[in-house]
């Protein structure tokens, strides 16, 4: 008989002796950027949101158990949809949806973002008092105060049945290289290496967790330790003591995998997640493996949806306020093969801010449409996604030339098959299904005040040829001008500037800063019974550019183009 009651007793303290087979799942999102519902403001439909994140992290929960569940975000929620506009600028006196959601959510732990910083101290900082108060954590352990203190919290410490899980998150290193100082007044955001692994070291020395996560939203980049903006690849080549290593900000899907650890990006807006399991014996991790999960956007929580729904009819009310007329219609991929509509009144826009002679502007909606007619507020956010203010930088004329020689050759090559720089290969950043762009078409930056060529055939360095002002005055390499851009590239976003002036740092060249560039569109629609295509395609104004040989160029722009979209 003593001998069974010894034998039970056993058996009931195996699991806490080290033996018990578990696993526990780390479910990511990143990039979210306001995709929070999944009913199309305008036009019906539904669209990845966070309602079906819900839907696959509850599936995944009622599987498993819910404390077998870790729900993390990396950042960029508070920038790039209706709703985080309008929570963010315009509903300032209610509670901010985005906490309220990731509270009902489930979220153990938050990172802020880029543009999470972007959306201004009076946003972030009533978000962060909320996400306090309703006990979840929003981290960015490289935001130190000039006492060397830090400024959001740097990680989380979480009961997960038996497993003490630590959860340590930083924000993008390179806020510095893209935001005006006054967006990130009182902070500097240090290099994520060596800090990560320095912190894992002290934190798990002190906090003896049975599982460590770190949530960096930098992108995956390349390991070669170029990129500050991209530094997952730099901590994961060399990480120890860590079993997931969550990544963001590139909108690139991607799995890494080495001994006990794993390298995750969950893409962007709500259309893939992460999804990683640690498989453990007791509290000893045996086994590490990831992947990327593509969501059903049908499959939603429809409880949450409900729960939600006077916010979202708010947003959409918001958001489909009459706001003018334009007669020509928008379409944002035209900017890739010459001057467009959509990028004319940019340029129109920008120059008539007063003392701006040159305009820089490039295409921010990868392939987006706003048909001519009554336009809503919800157009907006295709025409200008971006919460940018505008800056007029001053730069001598070479130094304008040579910003546009780097921004074209990022955008064009010419081998004799090919104008556009592209390969054969999707994008689910873009949603490009298979042909696809080498870099980011946000940076292919145009000239408006100017009248000049860009010559296909000639080697990097040597095809722009300004022949002319806008008005036909004379444009000279020596002299100065003053240049609109946005608050990002001005910062040094996409390396245009530091390319073509050699200046690290351009902030000296900085003439004025003015509201963000959408408000100046708004103003430009609401002050006209009707924008005419007329009023945006003055030469006068804005100038004249092409691709040349014409005979050269054009045939291989119409065929990369349908390549691009087919």
């Amino acid at each position: 008989m003593m001998k069974r009651v010894l034998f039970l007793l056993l058996l009931w303290l195996l699991p806490w002796r080290g033996t018990a087979q578990e696993a526990l799942h780390v479910v990511t999102t990143g990039d979210v950027h306001g995709c929070f519902f999944p009913d199309s403001y305008v036009g019906g439909g539904l669209r990845p949101s966070l309602m079906s994140v819900k839907w696959y992290v509850d599936s995944l929960r009622a599987a498993v158990g819910e404390d077998a569940v870790v729900l993390l975000d990396a950042g960029d929620c508070l920038q790039g949809d209706n709703a985080a506009y309008y929570y963010n600028y315009v509903a300032v006196d209610e509670p901010h949806v985005y906490p309220l959601l990731a509270k009902e959510m489930g979220y153990d732990a938050c990172v802020l973002g880029n543009h999470d910083i972007e959306a201004s101290h009076a946003v972030y900082d009533r978000v962060n008092d909320q996400m306090r108060a309703l006990g979840i954590p929003w981290l960015a352990g490289n935001a130190f105060t000039p006492s060397g203190g830090l400024y959001f919290p740097e990680y989380a410490l979480l009961q997960k049945g038996r497993l003490k899980v630590l959860v340590l998150g930083y924000d993008n290193a390179n806020i510095a290289g893209w935001l005006d100082e006054e967006l990130w007044r009182g902070m500097r955001f240090a290099s994520l290496v060596p800090l990560v692994q320095r912190r894992v070291n002290r934190l798990r020395a002190a906090l003896k967790p049975d599982v460590v996560l770190v949530v960096v939203h930098s992108g995956t980049g390349s390991g070669d330790g170029s990129s500050l903006e991209s530094q997952g690849l730099d901590i994961f080549k060399s990480l120890k003591g860590v079993q997931v290593l969550v990544c963001a900000h590139d909108h690139r899907p991607y799995v890494a995998s080495k001994p006990g650890c794993c390298l995750l990006n969950g893409g962007a807006r709500a259309g893939y997640v992460g999804h990683a399991v640690i498989r453990l014996q007791g509290r000893r991790v045996r086994e590490v493996s990831a992947e990327t999960v593509r969501l059903d956007k049908r499959k939603v929580d429809t409880a949450l949806c409900r729960r939600f729904r006077t916010q979202f009819e708010a947003v959409k009310a918001f958001t489909n306020r009459k706001v003018g007329v334009l007669e020509p219609s928008l379409r944002t991929r035209d900017a890739y093969r010459g001057m467009c509509d959509y990028v004319n009144l940019l340029h129109t826009v920008q120059l008539g801010v007063p003392g701006v002679q040159v305009s820089f502007a490039a295409p921010l909606t990868y392939d987006g449409q706003v048909r001519g007619g009554e336009l809503v507020f919800h157009d907006m956010f295709t025409i200008y996604p971006f919460e940018n203010q505008l800056f007029v930088l001053r730069l001598k004329g070479s130094e304008i030339r040579a910003c546009l020689e780097y921004s074209y050759d990022n955008w064009i090559r010419y081998d004799g098959r090919h104008v556009l720089r592209i390969q054969d290969k999707p994008d689910a950043r873009t949603g490009a299904p298979r042909w696809s762009f080498e870099q980011r078409s946000y940076n292919f930056d145009s000239a408006g005040g100017l009248c000049y060529t860009v010559d296909v055939t000639k080697p990097a360095g040597s095809r722009i040829r300004i022949l002319s002002m806008a008005d036909g005055t004379p444009f000279s390499e020596d002299a100065w001008y003053q240049v609109a851009m946005t608050s990002y590239r001005a910062n040094g976003g996409g390396g245009i500037i530091e390319a073509g002036t050699g200046l690290k740092d351009a902030s000296g060249r900085i003439v004025s800063r003015h509201k963000e560039i959408r408000d100046f569109i708004l103003d430009f629609i609401g002050s006209r019974a009707a924008v005419r295509a007329a009023d945006i395609r003055n030469s006068r104004v804005i100038g004249h550019w092409q691709f040349v040989p014409e005979a050269v160029a054009a045939p291989l722009l119409d065929a990369d183009m349908r390549l691009l979209f087919p």
